[in-house]
C-alpha cells in the first residue's frame, strides 16, 4: 500500500452523520452530547457547519426539528433546499438508533483528539528541523501542546448535593474509625498535621523562611517522617540548591544522630560508623527519589515523575531557582507562572506538591514573617492551599539548652483549616525538627 492510502486523517463520516440524523430523529439527543461535542470535532466541514446550527439552536433554546435546521442550512448557504433535503433525509435513515448518540459522539470526539495529535506532532517536528529553539524549550512546548489535549478531554458532570453528602458521611465515618483513613500524609509534627489534616491530595503547600533557618532540613525531616511511617509511600525530591549526596548526608545525619559536620569533615569513629550503618539500612528501604537538576521546569519535573509507577509526594526546593521555560516579562511573572504550574500538577498528579520558597529582606525590619514577605511574586500566595512560616525569635541564651534552639512554626494560611503559630525544637548539629514536647 502507498504511504497517503496508510496515513489516512483519522474521521468518521458515519459518525458525523449519524450525531446529526440521531438529533433530527429526537431533538432531545442534543442533552446528551451537547456538553461533550463541539462543531470544530467534526472533520467534514459541512457537517461542522450543520451541527453549529443545531447547537446554536440549543443554546438559544430554539426548536430543533428537520424543518427549522433545513431552513437555517439553505439560509446560511450550506446547501440549496433540494440538496439541503436529501443530505438531511439520508442522515436520519442512515441512524441505527437514537439511544447510542452518545457513542456516536465519542467516536467523533476520538477522532478530533487523533487530529490534534498529529498536529502537535507536526509542530515539535517542524520546531526540531528549525532549530530556532533549544532541545529543551522544544521538549517544554511539547509537553504543553500534549497537557492541553489531554485537558480537553476531562470533563466531570454536576454531583447532587444527595451524592456529596453521602460521599461527606463515608468518609467522616471511616476517620472515626480510623483517624488516618482519609486524612492527609501525615508529617509526624502535631501541630502542622492537626491544623491541615495532614498534607492533603493535590494541595500545593509552600514554607518559606529566610536563608539558614532550615527550610531544606524541615522538607527532609517531613519526606523521611512519612517514608519510614509508610515503605510504600514514594516521594520525589527535587532540589535546585543541593547535590544528592548533601541531601543524603543530611538524612543520614538526622536518622543516625551523628553530627554532620563531622560527616562533612570525615571525622567519623567507629560507633559512629555503627550508627551510620544502621540508619543507612533503614533509610535504603524507603521509596524516597532525588533529582538535583539545576535550573529544572515544571515540565521536565513531569516527564521524571511519569517514570514512577506510584506517587505520594513531591518536594522542591526551592521556587526562586526554577526556570519558567518561556519568555517573561519579568522575575516575578515568571515565579508567577511557576507556582500555578506547581498547583496544576499537584492536582494532575493527585499528590501534595511541598514547593519551599524564599522571603524578602523585609522581614529583617518586622522579624516575624508576613505574607507579603514571600518573594518576587504574589501569585505564590494565591496558588498555595497552605503557607508555611518557619523564623528564628530573639533568644535568651540562659532558657536555651545547647546545641538546640527553639525555630517558630506559623501556618500563616491554610484552605482547609485554622492557621496558627508554635515551636519545634531545632537540633542544627544533626538536621533534625522535632515536636517541642520531645525536647
Amino acid at each position: 500500500m502507498e504511504l497517503s492510502e496508510i496515513r489516512k486523517i483519522p474521521h468518521s463520516v458515519e459518525a458525523e452523520q449519524c450525531v446529526i440524523g440521531a438529533v433530527l430523529v429526537d431533538p432531545s439527543c442534543i442533552n446528551q452530547i451537547a456538553d461533550k461535542l463541539l462543531p470544530h470535532s467534526f472533520y467534514v466541514e459541512k457537517y461542522a457547519q450543520i451541527y453549529e446550527i443545531i447547537f446554536d439552536m440549543f443554546l438559544e433554546n430554539r426548536s430543533i426539528d428537520f424543518v427549522t435546521v433545513l431552513e437555517s442550512v439553505v439560509s446560511r448557504g450550506i446547501f440549496d433546499e433540494a440538496e439541503g433535503k436529501r443530505v438531511l433525509y439520508e442522515m436520519t435513515q442512515l441512524v441505527p438508533s437514537t439511544s447510542n448518540v452518545a457513542e456516536y459522539a465519542k467516536i467523533i470526539e476520538e477522532k478530533y483528539s487523533l487530529r490534534r495529535l498529529i498536529e502537535a506532532c507536526g509542530e515539535i517536528t517542524a520546531m526540531c528541523y528549525e532549530q530556532g529553539l533549544s532541545a529543551a524549550e522544544i521538549l517544554d512546548t511539547a509537553e504543553s501542546l500534549i497537557y492541553k489535549i489531554m485537558q480537553s478531554k476531562t470533563n466531570t458532570s454536576l454531583t447532587h448535593i444527595r451524592e456529596a453528602i453521602l460521599q461527606t458521611y463515608d468518609r467522616v465515618h471511616k476517620l472515626a474509625l480510623d483517624k488516618n483513613a482519609f486524612s492527609g500524609l501525615q508529617t509526624r509534627y502535631e501541630e502542622i498535621d492537626y491544623m491541615l489534616s495532614g498534607l492533603g491530595k493535590g494541595n500545593l503547600i509552600l514554607i518559606a523562611a529566610r536563608p539558614g533557618i532550615g527550610k531544606t532540613s524541615f522538607a527532609l525531616n517531613i519526606a523521611q517522617n512519612i517514608a519510614l511511617g509508610d515503605r510504600d509511600c514514594v516521594i520525589a525530591v527535587f532540589s535546585l540548591e543541593m547535590s544528592n549526596d548533601e541531601l543524603a548526608g543530611r538524612m543520614l545525619s538526622s536518622q543516625s544522630g551523628v553530627d554532620s559536620m563531622k560527616l562533612n569533615r570525615g571525622e567519623v569513629s567507629d560507633d559512629d560508623w555503627s550508627s551510620l550503618a544502621a540508619a543507612a539500612g533503614i533509610l535504603s528501604k524507603t521509596q524516597i527519589y532525588f533529582d538535583d537538576s539545576a535550573g529544572v521546569t515544571v515540565a521536565q519535573m513531569k516527564t521524571k515523575l511519569r517514570r514512577l509507577k506510584k506517587l505520594d509526594l513531591i518536594i522542591v526546593d526551592y521556587l526562586q531557582l526554577m526556570s519558567g521555560g518561556g519568555r517573561y516579562d519579568s522575575r516575578a511573572a515568571e515565579v508567577g507562572a511557576i507556582s500555578r504550574a506547581l498547583k496544576l500538577m499537584a492536582k494532575e498528579f493527585d499528590v501534595p506538591v511541598i514547593a519551599l520558597s524564599q522571603l524578602n529582606r523585609d522581614i529583617e525590619k518586622t522579624k516575624r514573617p508576613q505574607l507579603s514577605n514571600l518573594r518576587e511574586s504574589g501569585a505564590i500566595e494565591q496558588d498555595a492551599d497552605s503557607i508555611i512560616f518557619l523564623w528564628k525569635p530573639d533568644e535568651d541564651e540562659d532558657e536555651v539548652k545547647p546545641a538546640l534552639s527553639v525555630i517558630k512554626c506559623d501556618v500563616a494560611k491554610n484552605r482547609h483549616g485554622p492557621t496558627g503559630s508554635f515551636d519545634l525544637a531545632w537540633n542544627a548539629s544533626i538536621t533534625r525538627f522535632t515536636n517541642i514536647a520531645k525536647m
